[in-house]
């Protein structure tokens, strides 16, 4: 159920207040994960804004989640996606998801894909509760693939 919370297209002005959310989000996992081998501790969400579709969820003029796309002419795909904890549990990552299907669907794709961090189960069993399937990975990721 929806709180006070919305999500928009991001804007340039966003990218700190992107970047602590994403921060935020990822840092727990650092203790299992080396920063090097965490990709969205490394980037830079005033490039991820110009470059590629990016929303973010507004609450209480605190950014608490975000969702980065890449669309290219063979596959649409979740770059990353994420929610503060102190935001988690409100249907916000859920809301991002459908939201990433949407946008995938509006543009003509069948499916879309994103990469986890095979030591996050967490999200391997919810990605799959959500209708996606492995379709393979690497030493470090596991692929997904969902049917749109």
């Amino acid at each position: 159920m929806q709180s006070d919370w919305q999500i928009r297209q991001a804007i340039a002005a966003d990218a700190d207040r992107l970047t602590s959310c994403m921060h935020a989000a990822y840092s727990r996992h650092q203790i299992h994960i080396s920063k090097e081998l965490l990709p969205p501790m490394q980037v830079d969400y005033s490039s991820e804004i110009n470059q590629y579709p990016v929303w973010v969820v507004e609450m209480n003029r605190k950014i608490v989640g975000g969702l980065i796309m890449v669309f290219d002419p063979e596959e649409a795909s979740i770059a990353n996606i994420a929610v503060d904890p102190s935001a988690q549990g409100m249907g916000i990552g859920g809301a991002l998801m459908k939201m990433a299907e949407s946008q995938g669907k509006e543009r003509g794709f069948r499916f879309l894909h994103l990469a986890t961090h095979v030591v996050l189960e967490g999200n391997l069993s919810l990605y799959q509760h959500l209708g996606w399937q492995k379709v393979g990975g690497d030493k470090h990721r596991i692929f997904m693939r969902k049917s749109i």
